[in-house]
């Protein structure tokens, strides 16, 4: 057994401490990563907290993961000793339905064996992530990671990335599309640098005037106050695509009137409560709206050597991991910009 220090919430009401646990040694199919860089994604607050459904605790979250290679299985082909590689927010997933022969392990029909708060298939051992010294995962669901790119802003690539890139590949967006992006946060700042790079006219949708100088900054060609009623008479009609990254309660309805004739909302936020849409905002322009999880293994690993190519990372605010707890009250206050990322030598 491999020793491993953490930290990890002991049950939802109170702060996240230091934890130990051990790993299993490497298996024949599996590389050991030793983790430099973990991401705080909104996903490890409501899965701490127990908001989002039944917590095996103690929960060692964390699934924007970057390292270092330490071990490699006895029959491991695709990596080697010493080489960056990544994990992002699933471990392994059941690889003979029809969505994990396509590629889209993400949508299992079994489940995906989620990085942390989920079981070890086959067994009762629970997966803990990122917030942790040390990882090992089948090479099959472990990524590679380019040495050009400064790896504290690749780690929430993993997630932030792959949960904006993946859409917007889908639906073939780029050159000619106007597209709007609803929130500027850890997924709306990677939406706009996507949705730029691939050519689309995109405008930042925000409630806050003060957004409006970061959303420039980060490549948006226009920005538009969403909480004045003018500018969203405006802009009926106006977009291909919405991508709506908003996690708390909002009025749906008033971007999807933002819609062009076949214009389609993609929502990648989870808000808490169901979102109420008027029927007839839909059929009137044949509007459509569709979710969208992450990325599998294949389309992941696309997005990352995308990302090499045209330099694209997200911005962070690296922090030790004992700054952990300070770091989840100010991400529920929108205070930073715009992911937090834990330097793991901190737990060392």
């Amino acid at each position: 057994m491999i020793p491993v220090k953490a930290y990890a919430a002991y049950d939802a009401e109170n702060p996240l401490k230091p934890y130990t646990f051990e790993r299993k040694e490497v298996g024949a199919h599996q590389v050991q990563i030793e983790i430099l860089y973990s991401g705080v994604c909104h996903s490890d607050i409501h899965t701490a907290k127990g908001e989002w459904g039944p917590v095996n605790y103690p929960l060692v979250p964390g699934h924007e993961i970057v390292g270092r290679i330490v071990a490699v299985g006895s029959e491991v082909s695709k990596f080697k000793v010493g080489e960056l590689a990544g994990i992002g927010c699933f471990v392994d997933s059941c690889r003979t339905c029809p969505s994990c022969q396509a590629g889209e392990e993400q949508f299992c029909d079994e489940g995906m064996t989620q990085t942390y708060n989920s079981v070890e298939r086959g067994t009762d051992i629970p997966t803990r992530g990122g917030y942790s010294t040390s990882i090992i995962v089948d090479e099959n669901y472990t990524l590679h990671v380019s040495e050009k790119l400064d790896l504290k802003g690749v780690a929430p690539l993993l997630c932030a990335g792959i949960t904006t890139y993946s859409p917007l590949r889908y639906l073939k967006v780029g050159k000619g599309h106007k597209v709007g992006v609803l929130g500027l946060g850890g997924l709306g700042h990677m939406a706009v640098k996507f949705a730029v790079s691939f050519g689309a006219e995109v405008t930042m949708l925000s409630h806050s005037p003060s957004k409006e100088a970061d959303a420039k900054k980060l490549g948006a060609h226009h920005f538009a106050l969403t909480s004045n009623p003018e500018t969203m008479e405006s802009l009926a009609n106006s977009f291909d695509f919405i991508l709506n990254t908003v996690s708390a309660k909002h009025d749906h309805n008033a971007y999807l009137n933002l819609l062009k004739t076949n214009g389609t909302m993609i929502v990648v936020g989870a808000p808490p409560a169901p979102a109420e849409i008027p029927v007839f905002t839909l059929i009137m322009k044949r509007r459509s709206i569709i979710g969208s999880l992450i990325g599998g293994i294949k389309e992941t690993q696309e997005m990352l050597d995308y990302c090499a190519e045209h330099n694209i990372t997200s911005d962070v605010e690296i922090i030790d991991m004992s700054y952990i707890n300070e770091a989840y009250e100010r991400m529920n206050k929108s205070d930073v910009k715009y992911r937090f990322v834990i330097d793991m030598a901190s737990l060392k």
